[in-house]
């Protein structure tokens, strides 16, 4: 048997005597003197039976040890294998920082490496943060609550169903629960748009049921942390540095994109061009989502916060932040994933701002990552059972990177062996996150295509009440189109199959290889208005056209 053989063989026994001893313990009524027969691995057994989990392999103080000082090793090879430009990683035990390193380049262009000090775009990473700031504002404000409407704090705010505008809460807005679908905001960031727009056009979305379904949504939670903003009178950022950042010492973190771009020391981002070619591409300003994903920070910052979290909120032997205000930020609010079908299937959870779950060996485990397409994989996770936490900050395109290495630290810590290959299984997951999209990708266009018009007869304004003016010039034959904020975002428009044209669309969501279709509509010998497909739907899979990318002529 492989030694991953052995590993995923361990799984399935751990597993069992795992729910096994729990059934035990929980039964005491009626129980003999004497003891159960030994399966070969002993339960650590916690203050109630529901923290009972199998025990190390070792004790913990070695296994952690162990396991930091094979992190180097397999934290190359992650790079070495999959491409990924640099990464700085930090490992939290005791309250200790025990492990801070650098490696690979923060810039394939200049090969500058990456060390302790280098400042990277944390993406989503910066959720559980969000979700601190707001417990430490509720902490310091007895009359805020997660349980507000945000609409006390922001009376103008509104969502496409009055009653869920009336009632949505903060802690609906940290949980993904509001019915905003995956995506729903970001198109409009993607073309320019500042976070006030946005918030103010989030009234067109349709929404999924509310409370019911799981939708994970960046500019959802950006309205929950904007709503705290507000009930102090600050900016996000006001807020976040406030309650947060200077009181722990995070004096690298910022959650401004300007503040990111002036650190000397800084991770470039780089998007995936190939299988293990990473180029240096794009610049992501992610400031209108600041409280979902506009974090830039170090490994050796979020090692001072995970440090908070794990001491139940005490910093320096002092409360910083009300234990069961932060306890709630990490129970479960939302189920984030798992097959009803399946009763063998585990069921995932979010918190507010964070994915609770377990490890195989029953330990509570808090993690969330952070992924740009346009260049920045991370990932943070917690085992509060061990006082343990390890953060990885990558700067390429999701890869997988991250959470290879956390799961490989973690097996070692439980097991000192890996149980999976976890370098040719995260890889793979998150492969697609590199892809083009768009209607047209890999098509051409038909061999018997009906010609386009007159280019003059596109030439117009249109109008979305979603998007705004959508303009179509023409110079030299040539169609380009342009939408966002003073028209900044632009792209030429080129003939497909009669009205149907295509166009390329780039960002976040958009990435190199991207081809959508523009419909035009005709009426006569007037062109009365198009429908831009990429724009017509958010990008998660499975998602029907939700009518926002449908323009209107105007004059």
């Amino acid at each position: 048997m492989s030694s991953t053989d052995r590993g995923i063989a361990r799984i399935v026994a751990v597993s069992t005597v795992a729910v096994l001893a729990a059934g035990i313990t929980g039964c005491s009524a009626g129980a003999t003197e004497e003891p159960m027969p030994s399966s070969g691995l002993a339960v650590a057994l916690g203050e109630d039976p529901s923290q009972d989990a199998v025990d190390l392999y070792t004790d913990r103080d070695a296994a952690v040890a162990a396991a930091v000082d094979a992190l180097p090793e397999f934290i190359e090879k992650a790079l070495d294998q999959t491409g990924v430009p640099g990464a700085a990683v930090a490992v939290v035990s005791n309250g200790e920082v025990v492990f801070e390193e650098g490696y690979g380049v923060r810039d394939v262009t200049t090969e500058e490496p990456v060390g302790v000090d280098t400042v990277f775009q944390i993406a989503s990473l910066s959720k559980p943060l969000s979700s601190s700031i707001v417990a430490k504002a509720i902490t310091e404000d007895a009359e805020l609550s997660w349980e507000d409407p945000v609409v006390e704090y922001l009376p103008d705010f509104a969502l496409n169903d009055p009653y869920v505008t009336e009632h949505a809460k903060i802690a609906d807005f940290f949980s993904h629960r509001t019915g905003i679908p995956t995506g729903g905001g970001d198109d409009l960031e993607d073309i320019g748009f500042d976070a006030e727009y946005i918030m103010a056009h989030m009234n067109q979305i349709p929404l999924a049921s509310f409370r019911d379904t799981y939708q994970y949504s960046n500019f959802g939670l950006t309205v929950g942390g904007e709503a705290v903003a507000a009930s102090r009178g600050q900016t996000w950022a006001e807020t976040a540095h406030e309650l947060l950042f200077d009181p722990l010492g995070m004096t690298s973190t910022t959650t401004l994109h300007d503040d990111y771009l002036a650190a000397d020391d800084r991770a470039a981002m780089h998007a995936r061009t190939g299988e293990g070619v990473y180029e240096q591409l794009f610049d992501r300003d992610a400031d209108a989502e600041a409280p979902a994903g506009g974090v830039a920070s170090t490994a050796g910052d979020i090692a001072k916060w995970m440090n908070m979290v794990l001491a139940n909120g005490e910093v320096d032997g002092e409360e910083f932040i009300d234990p069961l205000v932060l306890a709630n930020t990490y129970s479960a609010h939302s189920i984030t994933g798992g097959d009803a079908t399946n009763l063998v299937s585990r069921t995932s959870h979010y918190g507010f701002g964070t994915n609770v779950g377990a490890t195989v060996t029953g330990r509570v485990n808090i993690n969330h990552s952070g992924a740009f397409g346009w260049g920045a994989a991370t990932n943070a996770t917690m085992i509060p059972d061990l006082n343990l936490g390890i953060v990885v900050l990558t700067n390429g395109a999701p890869s997988g990177v991250p959470e290879a290495i956390v799961s490989e630290f973690l097996d070692l810590v439980q097991f000192g062996e890996e149980t999976r290959p976890w370098l040719d299984i995260w890889p793979t997951v998150f492969a697609h996150f590199s892809d083009p999209a768009g209607d047209l990708v890999g098509e051409e266009a038909p061999a018997d295509a009906a010609p386009m018009g007159a280019a003059g007869d596109y030439v117009g304004t249109y109008t979305s009440p979603y998007f705004g003016s959508f303009v179509v010039t023409e110079e030299n034959g040539t169609l380009t189109g342009a939408l966002g904020p003073e028209g900044g975002y632009t792209f030429e428009i080129d003939a497909w199959d009669g009205d149907t044209l295509s166009f390329v669309p780039t960002g976040e969501n958009a990435l190199p290889g991207s081809l959508s279709s523009a419909v035009f509509v005709r009426d006569g010998d007037r062109i009365t208005g198009v429908t831009l497909t990429y724009f017509n739907k958010f990008p998660a899979p499975g998602q029907e056209p939700n009518g926002l990318g449908v323009f209107t002529r105007v004059g």
